[in-house]
């Protein structure tokens, strides 16, 4: 999906928390670790503790699972998965990593050799269990 705005100055949008938290990491796919930053700062992650319990939340983790599995097929880990598909979106110039150990930014970035895997077709997959992929612009009858 290209944007008019972006296809026209040639922007690119910045993505901020590419990994949902640690979401996309696939460590809260079965509860709360104990060595986690959820765990670790329970008071500031409260809500969003809460929110992965109720319905929507546990869809969340559902989409979770179902990209790890994804993941398995290029030999990527959740991280290196979800960091790649932002990386490939042609509107991104951008994706800031954070980390808390050296170990993760090493393996986030091995998300550049995930790129080179993702077909086509794995990315509609990917799209498919997102659901998330926003609507073409408007062109109110004309052509761009």
């Amino acid at each position: 999906m290209s944007s008019p705005l972006y296809e026209q100055f040639q922007y690119g949008t910045t993505i901020w928390s590419p990994l949902a938290s640690g979401l996309l990491t696939g460590k809260y796919n079965e509860g709360i670790p104990e060595d986690s930053r959820f765990a670790a700062n329970r008071g500031f992650f409260n809500d969003t503790i809460e929110s992965l319990k109720k319905p929507e939340g546990q869809a969340k983790i559902e989409k979770v699972r179902k990209l790890t599995e994804i993941g398995k097929k290029v030999d990527a880990s959740p991280s290196q998965l979800a960091l790649a598909w932002c990386a490939m979106n042609p509107n991104v110039s951008t994706v800031i990593l954070g980390a808390s150990k050296v170990e993760q930014i090493h393996d986030n970035c091995k998300a550049l050799e995930v790129m080179k895997k993702l077909t086509p077709e794995l990315m509609e997959e990917i799209e498919k269990i997102l659901d998330n992929k926003p609507a073409a612009a408007p062109t109110y009858g004309r052509n761009r």
